[in-house]
């Protein structure tokens, strides 16, 4: 019985780096499986709700649908709103902002190895280098890839979506046949997966939405150009959790430095953009999640890096959804409750 046990724990450490790898090799796919699994539960109280009022299926996905082509084209129209913005300002705002941006921007150039002389512009000397060119130019390729893999990932992720709510894929059966076993073992777990990152990804949607109003806002009465654009990308990075908002707020500040004169002033935006922060990241969203989001920060953390490092991007977005699932299944098994409870 022992030599069983042994056998079993050595296979799974076997097992598990070829899982991982797995998941590496085969990104493309479980990216877009993954993100259409998280949003189509979004849409799961729709199709119970039309299913109870013996609505037909093809109209509850139809309206689905349309409430999903609602989403995109918004995107895409603050998106354009968001770029015209930003090429409406004419030249010499883009003089003024280089000239303030010179001694910020004199790290970089050091650290490129440029040889700065007294009275250039650093901005434009790194800009124009070459060595920045060829920077550039050696990892064109790569960013086209991303650019056409990130549209055949977002197709293919609206395919599963319609899959899965259409029901050709049926997440919870697989979860009975492959961990469970149970009927009812498999249903209560698949619904508290659904409940608590339903409610993660609502309460995430409304504090990222509450953010970016509130950095657009704050910009437009501090007089920064582009408040659609801050707005926009305070909104996108507040998904990645603990990382993004950080990532917006030094963006902005930085930028705020070659923006504001007066120093009371500038203190005064800084201020209220870390209150920001502090209020919608710190005090209001954990009190929204609740018991939800159970989850330590050094937790969080590794889990960001862990994804990041296996999907990039998208695996700093989604990797708290999928933390919240993993825990609410390790929690239903005796032997790895104890996971589940180092994790919260």
């Amino acid at each position: 019985m022992n030599q069983l046990a042994l056998t079993n724990k050595l296979l799974i450490i076997l097992v598990v780096p070829v899982v991982f790898y797995i998941l590496k090799l085969l990104s493309f796919i479980f990216i877009p499986l993954v993100s259409a699994f998280i949003i189509a539960l979004l849409f799961m109280p729709i199709i119970r709700w039309s299913y109870k009022k013996n609505i037909p299926k093809w109209i509850t996905m139809t309206m689905i649908v349309f409430i999903l082509f609602l989403l995109i084209t918004g995107c895409i129209v603050l998106i354009r709103l968001s770029s015209q913005e930003i090429l409406s300002i004419d030249a010499s705002y883009w003089q003024e902002v280089i000239a303030k941006m010179n001694n910020l921007i004199m790290p970089i150039v050091q650290m490129f190895g440029i040889d700065y002389l007294s009275g250039q512009d650093s901005l434009s000397l790194f800009l124009n280098s070459d060595e920045l060119a060829k920077t550039l130019y050696e990892n064109l390729g790569k960013m086209l890839g991303i650019v056409q893999s990130s549209i055949a990932m977002f197709l293919m992720a609206l395919f599963f979506i319609v899959l899965l709510l259409a029901g050709s894929i049926n997440v919870q059966k697989l979860m009975e046949n492959t961990l469970f076993k149970k009927r009812l073992t498999s249903i209560r777990t698949f619904m508290l997966i659904e409940k608590s990152i339903v409610k993660f990804l609502m309460v995430k949607f409304l504090i990222s939405i509450a953010t970016g109003l509130s950095f657009g806002v704050v910009c437009y009465f501090f007089d920064i150009k582009f408040p659609v654009f801050w707005g926009l990308l305070a909104f996108g990075l507040h998904f990645i959790q603990l990382v993004g908002s950080i990532i917006s707020s030094a963006l902005l500040l930085i930028f705020s430095f070659a923006q504001i004169d007066h120093t009371g002033t500038l203190v005064a935006f800084i201020l209220i953009i870390i209150g920001i922060q502090i209020l919608f990241g710190s005090v209001l969203e954990p009190i929204f999640m609740g018991q939800t989001f159970s989850i330590n920060t050094i937790t969080i953390l590794i889990m960001l890096m862990f994804w990041g490092y296996l999907w990039g991007i998208p695996g700093l977005i989604l990797s708290v959804p999928i933390t919240v699932a993993l825990k609410t299944i390790l929690d239903q098994f005796p032997r790895t409750q104890i996971i589940s409870k180092i994790m919260s």
